[in-house]
């Protein structure tokens, strides 16, 4: 998909299509307004005739509108005025791109971003532009499992804009939006792969080749490697498997060298069958889902390199799988993480908490600013916040705050839980340190407090993303998501583009 920027007359567009709103009552948007002078009042008399209601989501394509120059007008619904806010101006966006799919126009001038939405300014309309276009012009495509297929559609958008002198202005916003799109299709395709395929060996590849496609410095820890650092609870998860495990860990390092650097860590477990503790076998299909974290910190790794951004950055990996075999973890089982912490495991499926643990540890040899892991960790948090916001843990306000103003910011939104010392009591065990679950109630809370046993040196937070990682059902796939929440975090926090 390619995009560009534009200010120009709706009416004198030369495109397949040109995009405008229309309102509830038949109010026309300025540039509806244009067209419809130019066309003698042409789409007010289809609004008249109750052709169109302007509801939000709706679109009506009517083609050869006299007094333009493009061979199609798309209305879109943007609903009633007063009410259109940062949430209907995504709906109305991604109702113009799914009008279009199929269609033959390939390209289109879009006068979305004109419109005025409470408190959000231009640069945010059209980096949300772009990235809404980029996600539903988005389709899963690999050599080894579908061929791309041809389909007609949109392939160019031009992004409208009202003032001439907003052309400069809007165009970091729009290498922002392309940055982001990027990065969460990587995220997607990392994510979308089955597990025969998308291997640890597999994510160590793809990190090779971003490290090399963007400068990076990279190191991958072999099972040796871990056995020497005593990440007991990580190789644990992985003994099972017939697959080797790896510790990925990326740098990049564009900040002052005085500066402490930000670590993301991503739960890389491609295929979560969930060891001895066996998951039930409908949908284990989309336990290939359990490395979205890696996925959606190698994506924004992606995202943060091709945006140039000022700053020091480490993204690190913990990626194994979790299948039951003769030597696999056993419930009942005690092993002795990096830190020196015995965990007693009374449930093999709660794997992605015993391999980010020793990820944590690692990463306190960056002395690191602060520290964001990335996991579908709980079913649990699932049931207490569905699909739409993922859960956010930490252990400084601050840190918690910031990541809720990133999430507001970018729409990929999250919702702060409680994280008290009350809930520590339930992962007491009689024989370890701890126990690696703490019962039904609160599961995504006791999964966050054991980790935050390993973040006792740095100012952390978690992310369980286990509801917002992947959809299920016809829309089947992965989302992106975390991406766009880190990549406004990380701008957020001193990482302006260089010049």
């Amino acid at each position: 998909m390619e995009f560009s920027i534009k200010n120009g007359n709706p009416e004198k567009q030369r495109n397949a299509c040109v995009i405008v709103g229309v309102f509830e009552h038949r109010k026309l948007s300025d540039a509806a307004g244009a067209i419809d002078r130019a066309a003698d009042g042409y789409l007010s008399s289809l609004l008249r005739r109750g052709d169109m209601d302007g509801k939000l989501g709706s679109t009506l394509l009517v083609h050869n509108v006299p007094g333009t120059l493009c061979e199609r007008v798309l209305l879109v619904g943007c609903g009633k005025e007063r009410e259109f806010n940062d949430r209907a101006y995504r709906q109305a966006v991604l109702a113009s791109v799914k009008a279009l799919d199929g269609t033959g126009a390939s390209d289109a001038a879009s006068f979305l971003a004109e419109l005025t939405v409470r408190r959000r300014d231009l640069g945010w309309r059209v980096e949300q532009m772009v990235e809404i276009t980029s996600d539903a012009a988005y389709r899963f495509a690999h050599p080894s499992c579908k061929k791309e297929e041809e389909r007609r559609g949109l392939s160019r958008l031009i992004i409208n804009v009202p003032q001439r002198n907003d052309l400069k202005r809007v165009d970091v916003a729009l290498k922002r939006g392309l940055a982001i799109a990027g990065g969460a299709r990587m995220a997607k395709d990392l994510g979308n792969l089955p597990g025969n395929i998308c291997t640890p060996t597999y994510l160590a590849q793809q990190a090779q080749e971003l490290a090399k496609s963007y400068n990076l410095e990279i190191e991958v820890l072999e099972r040796d490697d871990m056995e020497k650092l005593g990440m007991g609870s990580l190789l644990s998860v992985a003994r099972g498997s017939r697959q080797p495990p790896k510790l990925i860990v990326l740098q990049y390092r564009k900040g002052k060298a005085s500066q402490k650097p930000l670590v993301l860590i991503g739960k890389g477990i491609t295929f979560d069958a969930g060891g001895i503790s066996l998951k039930p076998a409908a949908e284990m299909d989309e336990m290939k889902y359990d490395m979205c974290g890696a996925a959606s910190v190698l994506g924004t790794m992606k995202a943060v390199a091709e945006m140039d951004l000022a700053m020091n950055l480490v993204v690190i990996v913990p990626t194994c799988e979790n299948l039951p075999d003769g030597d696999a973890n056993k419930p009942g089982d005690i092993v002795t993480s990096m830190s020196g912490q015995t965990i007693e495991v009374l449930n093999t499926d709660a794997e992605g908490r015993l391999i980010l643990c020793d990820a944590m540890t690692y990463a306190e040899r960056f002395e690191p600013e602060a520290v964001v892991d990335v996991a579908t960790l709980t079913g649990a948090c699932v049931i207490a916040l569905g699909h739409h916001v993922s859960g956010l843990f930490g252990n400084e306000e601050g840190l918690v705050k910031e990541l809720t103003n990133a999430g507001d910011e970018s729409f990929d939104r999250v919702w702060a839980m409680p994280l008290l010392d009350e809930y520590q009591d339930q992962l007491k065990s009689n024989f370890a340190d701890m126990a690696n679950i703490g019962g039904r109630a609160a599961g995504s809370i006791t999964a966050a407090c054991f980790l935050s046993r390993f973040a006792k040196k740095y100012n952390w937070a978690h992310l369980d993303i286990a509801g917002t990682a992947w959809k299920s059902g016809k829309d089947k796939g992965a989302t992106g998501r975390p991406v766009p929440l880190l990549a406004h975090f990380l701008l957020k926090r001193g990482g302006h583009h260089h010049a």
